[in-house]
């Protein structure tokens, strides 16, 4: 029996595994495809359901798909409105497991040939193209799933054999509603303890198809897993802003009202499914475990049709429950992480694109800091007001090594084999951006200690060194926008002309100076002190165009 036991939690391991490898392979295929389909997602409510719907067949979890809406939102890339339409979709998404399930589990015996297929995996693995090893991965998962399926199957204890047992189970369906009820918990607790719906589907499926409990208490499991699926994007949630809880508990709203009028209707709309099954098939094994899953299938629609035009009621009752937070608590500062959330790690495909939408963030904050930066030359002689903006290039130089330690961190955090060569590449240039982005921050404090240097040594720059050095930064200005735009961009460009261009006039210019400066210095006399003060910032300056040149460089570089 212990043995019966432990073989059981092993194909259930097994099944959880195979299908996280399964979605993984799945997820490096589709790749920058499955970025742009979240892409499409609008203030139409259709148009996001659909984007819900889509990924979260891709990715096979609702949850999954629930907990980046949940970031995204947390991001600013999604307005509450639209999360409501992408939560729909991804609740029907995730009705397609429990078909793959019934189809090749029950009615055809996939098991049989899931160790050719993995033999087959093995091959594609071979393979020095990308997209044949994530094939290979898919196939493997697959393979697994289906295994670890037949194992769970097998493993079951017949209860047939255990009457007590058996007579104990359908003692709890022989109680009308309040076994309805019994049941929806069940449902609910096992998702909670397993984090997913998709084992929890497959568990009811083999209950119902051994015979442990009947039809409509298969059913009101279904009802309580989708509970149940909604507290994991209720804790990603906590750590989110107010829109990002207001998401999370759209999730709940969402199943928990389809639950309702489930409940309501309950009687009648079993043999709705049941009516509906038997158009498909006549065979009575067949019947009950496709009947689960268009049980699942039928319910999330209904429930998507009838919500989906009230998403702005929803938004409306959400953000009565939670209570938007003081407008001084909401004021990011610009140092603030706008679009990193740990929920996305699990999909790092995904992850990858709101990594690369925090480069882009990044880059606009330190051109603010050059602001800062050139008002500190040009008030250099006036202690008061260089102090504060002094005050600000340190602020900025923290920020910088803030920013730079959580983008770093959370690509670093990232499942690399859950990537596609292309997305690694990605992520290797997202690590150098965010470190030439964090040396521009070290360049402006630097300077500005420079300058304070010159004050306590009573020495002061000319104001035709300080028109120069002004003019060298509106230089690094252009190359700051072609940076900006190159990041924002690196999808698509094809060259960084732009870039260049920039950083050749920069570079032009530090030489036109410098030369100038050197050529008389001999009869500089008392001067020669400020005269290699400005040449060292305007080499400060001009390493700083290196960098954004090297960043623009990271951002083309596709492998």
């Amino acid at each position: 029996m212990i043995m019966k036991i432990l073989t059981l939690a092993g194909a259930l391991g097994m099944f959880l595994y195979g299908m996280n490898i399964m979605s993984s392979g799945i997820q490096k295929a589709a790749g920058g495809r499955m970025r742009k389909l979240l892409g499409t997602m609008t203030s139409n409510p259709f148009k996001g359901m659909l984007s819900g719907l889509g990924v979260t067949a891709l990715v096979q979890s609702s949850s999954a798909t629930t907990v980046m809406v949940v970031g995204f939102v947390s991001a600013g890339l999604l307005t509450l409105a639209q999360a409501i339409g992408v939560i729909m979709g991804a609740n029907i998404g995730t009705t397609m497991t429990a078909w793959i399930i019934s189809i090749f589990g029950f009615k055809a015996d996939v098991s049989a040939i899931a160790v050719p297929m993995m033999a087959l995996g093995f091959l594609l693995s071979l393979s020095k193209k990308d997209k044949l090893r994530n094939i290979s991965e898919f196939v493997i998962g697959f393979s697994l799933l289906f295994l670890g399926l037949s194992l769970m199957k097998s493993s079951m204890p017949d209860l047939s054999q255990s009457p007590e047992v058996l007579g104990f189970i359908r003692n709890w369906s022989g109680r009308g509603f309040l076994s309805v009820l019994l049941f929806l918990l069940l449902g609910t607790l096992l998702t909670l303890i397993l984090q997913s719906s998709s084992a929890t589907v497959a568990i009811t499926l083999i209950m119902l198809d051994m015979g442990w409990i009947e039809f409509d208490m298969a059913a009101a499991m279904v009802l309580g897993e989708n509970i149940g699926t909604t507290i994991t994007a209720n804790i990603a949630a906590m750590v989110g802003n107010v829109n990002a809880k207001r998401a999370a508990l759209a999730h709940t709203v969402f199943n928990v009202f389809g639950v309702i009028w489930a409940l309501a209707a309950f009687t009648p709309f079993v043999r709705f499914i049941q009516w509906l099954v038997s158009l498909i098939t006549d065979d009575p094994q067949t019947s009950l475990v496709y009947g689960i899953s268009m049980f699942h299938t039928v319910f999330n629609l209904i429930t998507t049709f009838i919500m989906i035009w009230f998403t702005k009621q929803i938004e409306k009752i959400v953000s009565a429950v939670i209570k938007d937070r003081s407008k001084k608590d909401e004021d990011a500062s610009e140092g603030r992480i706008k679009y990193l959330d740990y929920g996305l790690v699990a999909t790092p495909e995904l992850a990858l694109g709101e990594a690369s939408k925090e480069a882009d963030h990044f880059g606009m904050v330190m051109k603010n800091g050059l602001d800062y930066l050139t008002e500190a030359i040009r008030h250099s002689a006036d202690s008061k007001a260089f102090g504060q903006y002094r005050d600000k290039l340190v602020k900025y130089e923290e920020i910088s090594d803030r920013i730079e330690y959580e983008i770093v961190k959370f690509l670093n955090d990232l499942d690399k084999d859950g990537l596609s060569d292309g997305s690694k590449a990605m992520l290797r240039n997202l690590i150098r951006i965010s470190g030439e982005l964090e040396s521009l921050g070290d360049s402006g404090e630097s300077i500005s200690r420079s300058l304070l240097h010159m004050q306590n040594y009573g020495r002061s720059l000319s104001a035709e060194h300080i028109e120069k050095l002004c003019h060298m930064t509106s230089l690094l200005g252009s190359a700051y926008e072609a940076m900006i735009y190159n990041l924002s961009n690196k999808a698509t460009i094809k060259d960084i002309d732009n870039a260049v261009k920039a950083e050749a006039a920069i570079n032009e210019y530090r030489d036109e100076c410098r030369d100038l400066e050197l050529k008389d210095i001999d009869n500089k006399k008392d001067a020669y002190f400020e005269t290699v003060f400005f040449i060292n910032i305007l080499e400060a300056l001009e390493k700083m165009g290196d960098y954004l040149i090297n960043i623009s460089e990271a951002a083309i570089r596709r492998i």
